[in-house]
C-alpha cells in the first residue's frame, strides 16, 4: 500500500469484506459506504495492470487488470506485488460479481 492518507483511511477500516463486479473492461469495483479521506491527495493517476485505487467521484475502490487513462479523482491506494500475472488474468476472466475479504497481514 502507497504511504498517503487515503491509502491509510483505507487500511484503517481492515478487515472489510466487499463484492467486486466488472466495470468497463479494464477494472473491478466495489463502492464503499462511507468515502475515504482525499487529504493532500493528487488530482488523480494514471492507473496501470494490478493497480488498487479509489475513484473519489464515486467512492469505489477498484483493481485494475488493464492500462487504463488518466482519471481525475483517482487515488492510487497501493499495487499488487505478487503473483501479478495470474491475478490479472483471473480477474479479466471473471464475468459475475464476486466476493473478497481484505485483512492486514502481519
Amino acid at each position: 500500500m502507497n504511504d498517503n492518507p487515503t491509502s491509510r483511511d483505507f487500511l484503517s477500516r481492515l478487515p472489510l469484506t466487499l463484492i467486486y463486479k466488472e466495470y468497463g473492461g479494464f477494472e473491478k469495483l466495489n463502492i464503499l459506504d462511507k468515502g475515504l479521506t482525499m487529504e493532500d491527495a493528487p488530482t488523480g493517476s494514471d492507473p496501470e495492470v494490478g493497480d488498487i485505487g479509489y475513484f473519489a467521484p464515486w467512492k469505489d475502490v477498484n483493481i485494475y487488470y488493464s492500462d487504463w487513462n488518466y482519471s481525475k479523482g483517482l487515488i492510487k491506494l497501493g499495487r499488487i506485488e505478487s503473483g501479478l500475472e495470474e491475478f490479472t488474468k483471473k480477474l479479466k476472466d471473471m464475468h459475475d460479481d464476486f466476493t473478497v475479504t481484505i485483512q492486514k497481514m502481519n
